[in-house]
């Protein structure tokens, strides 16, 4: 097995990483402080190609891979997990368009989000009532003429204010036993009358992401905008997931990597009872613990990304990823805080930010327990093979 990466792969995580220390991590405390969206930041990753890592060349995309985008997520998510889950839900959104989208949708909407001049994109799915169970959703699409006339409520949309595009899902006819029929996925602009834009969260940690609700007040959109056949949007869904699932694994595995590196800072500088902090076991440990989990997320969730770039099944192991990274990132991030004693619990030193950001990890994208139940039904399914890769 070659752990090595390719010139491409290299490449980008130089450049995000550069672009992480020199950019993005002086601002994200103001940032968080401030609870404000990071628009230059996101014009910035534009420009060095990073919000459409995996979209084809000939839309304005880096035509990088599954696996430099992961590289590229973990390196702005060290910096700050505010700005890697804006630039990885637009990429999200770039590469959904690029599988299921026409022609004319790809040309519209793909260079317009790869350079950010739309800003971002966003993924209207989850609702007020349907988070993890994305059949029970109540918005629907309901045909007129030429087109189709939505209404309804989404919750908890990452840039649903700021995205030029957003995705969004809506029940078209009955379901299916089990709620898996009757959705469709349609592309709405920002801007279409119709669509209206509710509260921003006041979230506990990553706040400087833009998170709100909408709502669909007969909102109209032309047949264009439908994104894959009707009746067929939980399938552009769960594949869009699946993918997502690998960018938190990849989000938190900087996020480990970030509380990591500054507790090591931290331990050495400290002194207690005559010597470094880190010259005492109980914290020495802490750090191997700490290092050993990062590295085990992170092959993860290069695994996964591996097996999506090789056009190879990856549901069971973007889920591992997902679940082993989320769950050692809240491992890590309360390690942090711990070793940095009294000033970790101040906004004075970033590891309370880490603190704060990482819990929603757990959550979005899936949370642990549906990551459980997903590996347990692939396991099943497959009669208890070994993970692939």
């Amino acid at each position: 097995m070659d752990f090595e990466l390719d010139d491409t792969q290299r490449a980008i995580q130089d450049t995000a990483r550069a672009f992480a220390r020199e950019e993005v991590a002086p601002a994200a405390a103001e940032n968080d402080r401030l609870r404000r969206f990071p628009a230059d930041l996101i014009r910035g990753l534009g420009e060095l190609g990073l919000l459409a890592v995996n979209v084809p060349a000939a839309y304005g995309g880096s035509e990088a891979g599954a696996v430099a985008y992961a590289l590229a997520i973990m390196e702005i998510a060290a910096a700050d997990c505010a700005t890697a889950v804006t630039m990885a839900v637009t990429n999200m959104v770039g590469e959904l368009i690029a599988r299921f989208g026409t022609e004319a949708q790809k040309q519209r909407h793909l260079p317009r989000l790869a350079a950010a001049e739309v800003l971002a994109g966003a993924f209207a799915l989850s609702e007020p009532q349907a988070g993890s169970d994305a059949g029970a959703m109540r918005t629907r699409a309901v045909r007129r003429g030429d087109g189709w006339v939505i209404d309804g409520a989404k919750q908890w949309i990452t840039s649903g204010d700021v995205a030029g595009v957003l995705v969004v899902w809506a029940r078209t006819g009955p379901a299916e036993a089990g709620g898996g029929g009757g959705v469709t996925a349609f592309l709405v602009e920002q801007g279409t009358p119709g669509l209206l834009v509710g509260r921003h969260e006041d979230k506990l940690g990553i706040r400087a992401s833009s998170t709100v609700a909408l709502s669909f007040d007969g909102c109209e959109v032309p047949d264009s905008a439908r994104l894959g056949e009707v009746g067929q949007g939980l399938r552009v869904a769960f594949a869009a997931l699946d993918g997502g699932r690998v960018g938190i694994a990849s989000q938190a595995t900087g996020t480990i990597r970030a509380a990591l590196d500054a507790s090591v800072r931290y331990a050495r500088d400290r002194q207690a009872f005559g010597v470094p902090i880190a010259e005492h076991q109980a914290v020495a440990f802490m750090l191997a613990d700490m290092a050993v989990e990062h590295d085990t997320a992170r092959l993860l969730a290069l695994r996964a990304a591996a097996l999506k770039e090789a056009g190879r099944p990856f549901t069971r192991e973007a889920s591992m990823a997902k679940l082993w990274a989320s769950e050692a990132a809240q491992r890590a991030v309360g390690r942090a805080v711990q070793i940095h004693g009294g000033v970790g619990y101040t906004e004075d030193f970033p590891v309370a930010r880490y603190f704060r950001d990482a819990r929603v990890q757990t959550i979005y994208e899936g949370t642990s327990e549906i990551q459980r139940l997903v590996i347990a039904r692939e396991l099943l399914k497959d009669g208890g093979a070994p993970a692939r890769g």
